[in-house]
């Protein structure tokens, strides 16, 4: 651990009264959302610019760009959200709250004049989402009617915008490697073997033909539709009745088999074929930490459902204005090659910037030298703007 480098605990709360309890323990029970994270900055000097990180569900402080970043010479909050390392219950629309108290903390509590707003994997969409609200906010219920007025909120728009490494949202992943073979939900081995990515009788092989693929993609959307029918079913099922039940959980088998793991041809990067960032997608495909596995009916509908979130990145680009940079891994293991393309080329703003690092896979394991290139194109482009 570099001694230059101070780490900090930090903690950030506010008040919010929930209909029910949807975090365990204390970190959003009791009329309060409690959020953690840690603040890396140089022992030497004094910054006025933040970059700060946050992922849907995740906590990025054990990343090596964070740890990069302060070491030469900027400071970074890593915050967690309210569901990080468990998003069976997320409401992105809570998240975009989370965030937005992580800024505002930033800014009036640490001192920081600039914010910036580094969004890595998941939370590239998380950050698109935020500041399209902060600039210009319209939700005032989540997908499945609970109000959340994010106007009322005054969310503090950040000062520019990163992306790295970053998909267009939750759902769209979700709608691209979940398994089109199930038949029935209740059963995950009644099987269509034509479409069963890793059955030896699957009758095409890479390349995938294209007609194949096509039907193969719409079979994917198709079940991802057909769970959103079942669960907004459910969730009127419920309203009904009236009482106190309110929620339900539930597994989703198999979501993670995307063609592009095994075939190359597929919108071609330097990717490992055969492989993913979970390791082999044939395990990942049923493992409990696959995409989806475990929601609850709301979540569903917030981060899951292609028609209903709000977290598009692609979308929600349309609407920023602050400058962005957009980074590329060339190798990527995780986010679909064309993603962070998209969302560049679908941003409002008049200052934006785009680069590709070849070769560089989604966490740089083992590639310092592609660590240190992302960490001189965001000083540069940071410099450039005065901060």
């Amino acid at each position: 651990m570099n001694d230059d480098v101070l780490r900090e605990w930090v903690h950030v709360s506010y008040a919010e009264n929930s209909q029910m309890t949807e975090t365990y323990g204390f970190v959003g029970s009791q009329g309060t959302v409690n959020l953690e994270g840690v603040l890396l900055r140089p022992r030497r000097g004094k910054n006025e610019t933040v970059y700060l990180m946050m992922h849907p569900s995740s906590t990025l402080q054990l990343l090596p760009l964070p740890s990069g970043l302060a070491e030469a010479g900027t400071s970074v909050l890593c915050m967690g959200s309210r569901y990080a390392r468990n998003d069976s219950a997320l409401i992105f629309e809570k998240v975009v709250l989370d965030l937005g108290a992580c800024v505002r903390y930033a800014k009036e509590q640490l001192g920081f004049k600039h914010v910036i707003l580094l969004g890595w994997s998941g939370g590239g969409a998380l950050s698109l989402l935020y500041q399209a609200q902060a600039e210009h906010p319209t939700i005032t219920a989540t997908p499945a009617g609970d109000p959340i007025d994010l106007a009322a909120a005054k969310l503090l728009p950040a000062d520019g915008l990163i992306l790295e490494a970053a998909h267009r949202s939750r759902a769209r992943c979700l709608s691209e490697w979940i398994d089109p073979s199930v038949l029935d939900d209740a059963d995950p081995d009644v099987r269509d073997s034509r479409l069963d990515l890793y059955s030896p009788e699957l009758p095409v092989r890479p390349p995938y033909p294209k007609d194949w693929l096509e039907s193969y993609r719409a079979a994917q959307l198709a079940r991802v539709r057909r769970i959103t029918a079942r669960v907004q079913e459910t969730l009127e099922l419920l309203r009904k009745r009236g009482g106190n039940e309110r929620e339900r959980g539930f597994v989703t088998h198999r979501t993670m088999a995307d063609p592009r793991f095994l075939d190359g041809a597929i919108e071609p990067n330097g990717r490992p074929i055969g492989s993913c960032y979970m390791g082999v997608p044939e395990t990942a495909n049923n493992g409990p930490v696959g995409l989806a596995r475990f929601s609850t009916l709301r979540s569903w509908l917030s981060q899951w459902s292609i028609d209903h979130s709000h977290a598009d990145g692609e979308t929600c680009a349309e609407k920023i204005s602050v400058p962005l940079l957009a980074i590329e891994h060339g190798a990527d293991d995780a986010v679909p090659q064309p993603d962070v393309g998209l969302m560049y080329r679908a941003c409002a703003s008049a200052d934006k910037t785009f680069h590709c690092l070849q070769g560089a896979s989604h966490y740089f394991k083992g590639q310092p030298q592609h660590m240190q290139r992302s960490l001189d194109l965001i000083r540069d482009w940071s410099q450039t703007r005065g901060w």
